[in-house]
């Protein structure tokens, strides 16, 4: 395989700056501002974020999941307990994720923290709001898990749409929440000449210090 080189695929960020006095006391508002701004401007599916975990022989691993809710106490995603990522939360409950905007401004935003399982409460409420398609395909897919074919996989969702009769679609007690609680949050900002603006909220005692790094 020959080598390719990317040295020429450049993009100019847009001047846009990124100040002390833009920020907010509670970064996780500042997030939801962000996203928002994201999804005002037409982003595919803004609230994306690559989730990365780190499996007993410290081999990291990522993927991109979705943030479902976000709150002064964290963001949450969901997924299946018995998944790889699942798996790896258990035995190491820590995660990195990062979310990343290219429009209408050079955005991301980088999120540290300990996790754990939400309640029930919090799973049930989000699985039963879902379409019955999605709650079908998690409920009847062993994430990660081998599989023979597509076929395997269509045939199990078939047979869980044929016992549950249209009805509704339990949860299975392997599928829930997940809450990052945030220990060190990075606001990046692009600006010209490769001079980004970056801002590190680090949690303390009294609530969240916050730096300015260099690019």
């Amino acid at each position: 395989m020959s080598t390719h080189q990317f040295d020429g695929l450049r993009t100019e960020y847009a001047d846009s700056p990124l100040r002390r006095c833009d920020l907010l006391d509670d970064p996780m508002v500042l997030l939801q501002r962000w996203l928002e701004a994201a999804a005002n401007a037409g982003w595919c599916e803004p609230n994306a974020m690559a989730l990365a975990t780190c499996d007993a022989k410290s081999q990291p691993h990522c993927r991109m999941v979705l943030c479902k809710q976000i709150d002064s106490a964290g963001i949450v995603f969901f997924s299946n307990a018995r998944s790889d990522k699942g798996q790896e939360l258990k035995g190491s409950p820590h995660a990195a994720a990062t979310f990343w905007w290219a429009t209408p401004r050079e955005r991301q935003i980088r999120i540290e923290g300990a996790v754990c399982p939400t309640s029930d409460e919090i799973s049930d409420a989000y699985f039963a709001n879902r379409p019955r398609a999605a709650q079908l395909a998690s409920a009847a897919s062993e994430q990660s898990r081998v599989i023979r074919d597509r076929r395997e996989l269509e045939e199990r969702v078939a047979a869980l749409a044929a016992a549950t009769s249209g009805g509704p679609v339990p949860r299975p007690a392997h599928w829930h929440g997940y809450q990052i609680t945030p220990q060190r949050v990075e606001f990046w900002q692009g600006r010209k000449a490769r001079l980004h603006d970056r801002f590190r909220y680090e949690r303390v005692a009294t609530g969240w210090h916050i730096e300015r790094l260099a690019p």
